[in-house]
């Protein structure tokens, strides 16, 4: 089983946003690969550590995180590192301002490898909306979405940056009362890449970058929910010279049902049905997420009941079980009648089978809600 997220950073589950920060900065300069060079067991915790904090300094992830624990990410909906799947530019590229800009040692942080370390710029992210039906979020579905985003322009050339020869950094001493003290801060030639442009092409900018329409397909899970927010690792705007690309941030935007609503991941579904099917029983045909179906009205229902069908609902996200469908049941009275429905009516009123009788299986309409969220 993977190890607990809080245990990871050492720190209880209603630590606070601070907490948590400092928590994580500890662990990274403790496990830093530049104070253990070549230790294969530092650079596991040094990641382990990035992981956790990367899920619990996100309000929406630790929220998942909290309820679900790590299957909250099993289902593909963004969070964690993909189960162990990032590497070292991941988290310098990500998490190098934890340390306020001046990494370990006050060095930038980089790629993971010996020798002198460059710090690696990544591309900045796009973000863009998804508008979902009810019938997409339940089985999931494949999107194809056009995007436009910043490239390498074909052509363009590199070279290292003269100003801070290639660390993307500056390194700055000054003399005071306490003795040396050595600052490092961003290159502002290279902006931090450690490299500038040698060659473009004319329809680039002053990065070497220009904009591409590329059309991205984005794989959404079942059980997605509506302001939840899917990654796409690599598709946003390409970095300058040897930087890594951000990645393409998808909100899920749920389109309104016409009989459906969603409550977590049951849905509920008002039935309307006459005087005459309410007394005799009948049945009737109803919306789904996979379809219609048929369901069974017994003689005698009553208004207020309520039909579960069982698995009908919205799959959980995390890819165990799911929600049902709720039928509530309500019986049409007419608001107009005829002389001949009138009298019939008029007829029954004394009639002993159209008196209330409620039994005690007759559940009140607090009761039957209680049930149903029980």
């Amino acid at each position: 089983m993977k190890e607990d997220y809080y245990d990871i950073l050492g720190i209880s589950k209603g630590a606070s946003d601070a907490e948590i920060k400092k928590a994580y900065r500890k662990m990274a300069l403790k496990y830093h690969p530049d104070k253990n060079p070549d230790n294969t067991e530092a650079e596991e915790k040094f990641k382990k550590a990035a992981e956790a904090y990367e899920v619990l300094s996100d309000a929406d992830k630790k929220a998942r995180y909290d309820q679900f624990g790590h299957q909250a990410f099993e289902g593909g909906a963004g969070g964690g590192f993909g189960g162990g799947g990032m590497n070292m530019d991941d988290i310098f590229s990500q998490f190098g301002d934890i340390f306020g800009g001046g990494g370990f040692g006050g060095g930038g942080f980089s790629g993971f490898g010996g020798g002198g370390r460059q710090r690696v710029v990544k591309g900045s992210n796009l973000r863009i909306r998804v508008t979902l039906s009810l019938e997409d979020i339940a089985k999931g579905v494949e999107k194809k979405i056009k995007v436009k985003r910043k490239i390498k322009a074909p052509g363009t050339t590199y070279k290292t940056c003269g100003t801070c020869g290639g660390s993307g950094q500056v390194t700055r001493v000054t003399n005071t009362i306490l003795g040396r003290m050595q600052t490092a801060s961003p290159c502002q030639t290279c902006g931090g890449s450690g490299q500038t442009i040698d060659k473009k092409p004319a329809d680039a900018d002053a990065h070497g970058l220009k904009v591409s329409d590329e059309t991205v397909t984005v794989k959404i899970p079942a059980g997605v929910v509506d302001g939840m927010q899917l990654k796409v690792t690599g598709k946003g705007n390409d970095a300058p010279g040897n930087g890594i690309a951000g990645d393409l941030l998808v909100a899920i935007q749920e389109e309104e049902h016409p009989t459906l609503k969603r409550e977590g991941d049951n849905l509920h579904y008002d039935m309307y049905v006459s005087l005459p099917d309410a007394v005799l029983g009948n049945s009737k045909e109803i919306d789904t997420v996979t379809g219609k179906v048929r369901i069974k009205i017994e003689p005698g229902v009553q208004s207020g009941k309520i039909l579960r069908l069982r698995g009908k609902g919205i799959p959980s996200i995390n890819g165990y079980g799911g929600g049902d469908l709720l039928v509530h049941v309500n019986v049409w009275t007419p608001k107009t009648l005829n002389k001949k429905q009138k009298a019939f009516f008029e007829s029954m009123k004394d009639d002993e089978h159209f008196e209330p009788k409620p039994e005690s299986s007759d559940k009140s309409f607090f009761e039957k809600v209680k049930d149903m969220f029980s």
